[in-house]
C-alpha cells in the first residue's frame, strides 16, 4: 500500500505546555508533539528538569542527558522564574493561549505558585489540564511522594515476577510511567474531542498505582471470581494456568515459546516427538486441552527443557517457524536495534545534534497513513526559546531583553 504523507499531524494548532518533570510527564508531552501539538517544555531556572542529570551522558557532554534528550525531543524550551512578578505574567499569558497543561509534581505543590488547576481554569476554562503523580488526588495517600517503582510494588505486579522464594526483580523499565504516560495520552486527546462539543476543559488526575492495578488482566479477576481463594503467585519462566508459554534455555542462549492455544500445541508436541523426543508425546490426549496440559504442566516440561536445552537458539526457532508455532529469540539490546524488522519499522529515529553530532534514540510506535510522526527536531536546550515564546505572547522586545538581563528568563 503507498502511503500519502502529505496530511496535517492530528494535533497541528494545539499547543500544550509542558510543565512536568522527568519522565510521565515528559513522556506525554513527547507523544502529543509526535501528534503535530506544540509543546512548550517549561523548566525553572538553574539546573531545569531534573531528566537533565540522569544517564546517559556522551563524554564529555555532562549537559546532555540522554533521559532528557529522548523524553524532550520536538519540543520547545522556556525557562522561566515564576517568583519574579514578570515570569508570573508571562506564564499566565502563556497559560491563556494554552490548550493543554501536563504537570506531575505531588498533589498541591503547584497551588501554591498559581498553577493548580483550579486558579488556571477560572483564566482559561476550555483548558485541559493533565495531572499526573502517584497515588492521584484524592485517597488517604493523594499527599504521599512516590515514583514507578513504588507503584510497581504496591500494585500487585512486582510480587508475581521472579522465581518462587526469591525477591522479586526489578522490572528494568520505567513500567509506571510510560503505561500512565500513554492512558495520559488518550485522555487527554478524548478531553480535547469533548471540548469541541461543550467548550469546556477539564482535569484528568492520572496515578501510577491506578494504571497499573488496571494492567490486571487475570490477577483481579482470577481473585476476584474464585471468592478470593486464588492469588496469583511467582512461578519463574513459565504461567502454570497457560501451559506451553514461557521463557526456555537453549544450548546458546534464551527463547520464548506460546503454544498455549491448542492445534498449536498439538503440532509443537508431534514436534518433539518426532526430534527425538519420547514415543506417544504427541498423541496424548492428557495434554490435548489447556485444562489437561495446565494440570500435567511439569510432566510437560519433563519432556520440553531437556529439548530445548540440547539444541540451539537458531534450531529451535527454526523447528518452530516451521510449524507455525510462534517463538522468539530473547534479544539483547544490540540485537534487538539491529533487528530488520525493527528498522523496516522505523523505531529508530536519528537526529542531528548540534554539540553531540548524529544522536539515536527510541522512536514511538505511531504509524499514520496519511502523515509522518517521526521527530527530527532534538530537545531543546534549557531556555532555548525564550525570546521566541515571550515575543509570540507579546512581549516588546525590550521587555524580553531586561527579563534576559535580569534571569526571569533563563538560558545555559
Amino acid at each position: 500500500m503507498t502511503q500519502n504523507l502529505q496530511q496535517a499531524r492530528p494535533l497541528e494548532g494545539i499547543r500544550v505546555i509542558d510543565y512536568s518533570h522527568f519522565l510521565a510527564g515528559p513522556y506525554v508531552g513527547r507523544c502529543l508533539a509526535a501528534l503535530g501539538a506544540e509543546v512548550i517544555k517549561v523548566e525553572r531556572p538553574g539546573t531545569g528538569d531534573a531528566g537533565r542529570q540522569h544517564a546517559w551522558f556522551v563524554g564529555e557532554h555532562q549537559e546532555y542527558s540522554g533521559y532528557f534528550l529522548q523524553q524532550n525531543m520536538g519540543k520547545k524550551g522556556l525557562c522561566v522564574n515564576t517568583k519574579d512578578a514578570r515570569g508570573r505574567e508571562l506564564m499566565q499569558k502563556l497559560v491563556d493561549s494554552a490548550d493543554v497543561f501536563i504537570e506531575n509534581y505531588r498533589p498541591g505543590a503547584l497551588d501554591k505558585l498559581g498553577l493548580g488547576y483550579a486558579a488556571l481554569a477560572q483564566r482559561n476554562p476550555g483548558l485541559v489540564y493533565c495531572s499526573i503523580s502517584a497515588y492521584g488526588h484524592t485517597g488517604p495517600d493523594a499527599h504521599r511522594a512516590g515514583f514507578g517503582l513504588i507503584a510497581e510494588a504496591k500494585s500487585g505486579i512486582m510480587q508475581m515476577v521472579g522465581n518462587p522464594g526469591e525477591a522479586p526483580p526489578l522490572l528494568r523499565i520505567s513500567l509506571g510511567d510510560m503505561y500512565t504516560g500513554i492512558h495520559a495520552v488518550a485522555a487527554i486527546n478524548a478531553a480535547l474531542l469533548g471540548r469541541v462539543k461543550s467548550g469546556k476543559g477539564q482535569h484528568i488526575d492520572m496515578a501510577l498505582y491506578d494504571t497499573l492495578v488496571s494492567m490486571h488482566e487475570y490477577a483481579v479477576q482470577c481473585y476476584t471470581l474464585s471468592g478470593g481463594k486464588e492469588v496469583p503467585v511467582q512461578t519463574g519462566h513459565d504461567m502454570p494456568n497457560s501451559t506451553l508459554y514461557g521463557v526456555f534455555r537453549a544450548a546458546d542462549g534464551d527463547l520464548v515459546i506460546a503454544a498455549q492455544v491448542d492445534d498449536a500445541w498439538k503440532r509443537f508436541a508431534a514436534l518433539v516427538e518426532s526430534h527425538g523426543g519420547p514415543a506417544g508425546f504427541g498423541a496424548d490426549a492428557r495434554f490435548h486441552t489447556s485444562t489437561g496440559r495446565n494440570a500435567h504442566r511439569l510432566a510437560i516440561l519433563e519432556v520440553v527443557k531437556p529439548w530445548v536445552a540440547a539444541r540451539s537458539v537458531r534450531e529451535v526457532l527454526a523447528l518452530l517457524d516451521g510449524i507455525d508455532v510462534p517463538s522468539a529469540k530473547v534479544q539483547r539490546i544490540d540485537e534487538v536495534l539491529a533487528d530488520p524488522q525493527i528498522q523496516a519499522r522505523g523505531m529508530v529515529v536519528e537526529q542531528d545534534h548540534p554539540a553531540l553530532g548524529k544522536i539515536r534514540l527510541p522512536n514511538l510506535p505511531f504509524h499514520f497513513s496519511g502523515c509522518d510522526t517521526g521527530i527530527t527536531q532534538v530537545a531543546p536546550d534549557l531556555g532555548q526559546h525564550n525570546a521566541e515564546i515571550a515575543a509570540s505572547l507579546g512581549f516588546a522586545e525590550a521587555d524580553i531583553a531586561a527579563m534576559q538581563a535580569d534571569g526571569v528568563l533563563f538560558s545555559r
